[in-house]
């Protein structure tokens, strides 16, 4: 779906008020990244550092760390678990995230622990609109 110009794919669950994404992987684990109106809203990446490996995460704390133009900002996770694995691809290009939040931009890779309970917290396909249009226009995002 596009949502003032921005992309926002259907087949994602989000976290519409961290602007977070995860993508539930064949293997059972989900990838989870920043979405592109988070991304907008908040501004260029210079630095991004996911959790390690190993950490055990709780939905709506923190995964990474971000480095913007004048703050450093702590990214939510839309799931609780364990990471499984970091995109060490950042540490030299943390522009990923903003050039490709949906492919080689993503954070980290993360065993749910509670997926049954925390998905009907998230939103996903057209159930996503609503609020993230909402979030939209309560950022004054414009196409």
């Amino acid at each position: 779906m596009l949502i003032q110009g921005i992309l926002l794919p259907d087949n994602l669950l989000y976290l519409v008020e961290h602007q977070t994404w995860a993508r539930l992987q064949p293997d059972g684990s989900a990838r989870l990244g920043i979405t592109a109106m988070g991304l907008k809203a908040s501004g260029e990446i210079y630095m991004c550092r996911p959790k390690s490996v190993g950490t055990q995460l709780e939905q709506g704390r923190a995964m990474a760390v971000v480095e913007l133009a004048k703050s450093i900002v702590s990214v939510k996770t839309p799931l609780s678990g364990q990471v499984l694995r970091v995109n060490t691809a950042l540490e030299e290009c943390p522009e990923l995230v903003w050039r490709d939040p949906y492919g080689e931009g993503w954070l980290l890779d993360l065993a749910p622990s509670r997926l049954a309970e925390e998905q009907a917290l998230l939103h996903s396909g057209e159930a996503a609109r609503a609020p993230m249009e909402n979030y939209a226009w309560l950022n004054q995002l414009k196409p």
